[in-house]
């Protein structure tokens, strides 16, 4: 009896060593897809996963806008250390009539913003289009103040007439003038004397 025990078992043991072992399965019957990896062992990133990056990178960032930020690219910090900022000393061409050059534009209208670049003093000053005063005194201040001038076909003259010369030095200012689409059509400067002024010919076509 125990020789057909002995048998029985030496049966049992050789048919599993030659039978194949199956490894159980779960519901899950879908295909496994394996991690693809580059020659350094870091996987590969899909498609989507590089889109949305690429997409930021290749946006421009948004351009300043003067209408939205009135101090341009200034920080409050650049704001109050011009406030300390020493004018420049009084020449004698500042006595004289400056000309800030010609622009041109297809535009109705352009908006002129002005601001006191260098020490904020309370330079003044009167603004005359086409020889009609359309602002009579204007403060400049250490952001811009926007001033819309409308146009007439062919030359425009935009005058800025110095009330003062403020606490210090000359009547400084910063101008810059944008199209109707806000587009920058020009960046100036001028320092002058009281009674001066500083002439831009804007061209309408």
């Amino acid at each position: 009896m125990l020789k057909q025990i002995l048998l029985v078992a030496f049966f049992l043991v050789n048919l599993g060593a030659y039978s194949q072992v199956e490894i159980p399965r779960t519901t899950n019957t879908g295909t496994i897809i394996k991690a693809e990896e580059t020659n350094t062992g870091f996987p590969i990133l899909k498609k989507e996963e590089t889109e949305t990056e690429s997409r930021f990178l290749k946006e421009k960032p948004k351009a300043i806008d003067l209408r939205e930020n009135p101090n341009g690219l200034l920080t409050a910090g650049d704001v109050i250390e011009e406030k300390w900022t020493k004018d420049k000393e009084i020449k004698e061409e500042f006595k004289f009539d400056q000309s800030l050059g010609n622009v041109v534009t297809k535009g109705k209208f352009v908006e002129v913003y002005c601001r006191d670049h260098e020490y904020v003093d309370g330079d003044k000053v009167q603004i005359f289009v086409n020889g009609e005063l359309v602002a009579r005194s204007v403060s400049l201040h250490a952001g811009f103040q926007p001033i819309l001038v409308t146009l007439q076909d062919g030359f425009n003259s935009i005058e800025f007439v110095a009330l003062n010369q403020g606490s210090s030095g000359p009547n400084t200012a910063e101008l810059r003038v944008l199209s109707e689409k806000g587009e920058q059509l020009a960046k100036k400067e001028w320092n002058l004397l009281t009674g001066a002024k500083a002439q831009l010919i804007v061209v309408k076509n």
